[in-house]
């Protein structure tokens, strides 16, 4: 049979508590790095309990711009999931709907409030 084909969905959202500066804008300063693997403990974490989670093979921050307010940053994301026969199709509605419930509402994220129409899944 042939092996699983990698695939990737982008995930985005914006944080109301977490200040953008302009080294969170360069991908090699130590803000940038401390903050992605921050982000990647709980997206993986997240994606990991969802319905893609048997698929799901991890996210890669791109990058984390400037909010609507000075103290919103906003996180960009390719995230990966292997294709597999018993995965009909990647549903970015039901992912959305699950990270959706499993953020309150898109509110939280560990310590990080979210703004609450940031959430975005786009498989």
């Amino acid at each position: 049979p042939p092996s699983p084909a990698v695939r990737n969905f982008t995930l985005n959202f914006t944080i109301t508590n977490l200040q953008f500066t302009a080294d969170l804008a360069m991908p090699n300063s130590k803000k940038f790095k401390s903050t992605e693997k921050v982000m990647y403990y709980y997206t993986d974490s997240l994606l990991q309990k969802s319905s893609i989670g048997p698929y799901f093979t991890g996210c890669k921050v791109t990058g984390f711009r400037s909010g609507r307010d000075r103290d919103d940053t906003g996180v960009d994301a390719v995230c990966s999931y292997k294709t597999n026969v018993s995965l009909a199709r990647f549903d970015r509605e039901k992912v959305y709907h699950e990270l959706s419930t499993m953020t309150n509402g898109v509110t939280k994220l560990g310590h990080y409030s979210l703004e609450k129409n940031s959430l975005y899944v786009n498989g």
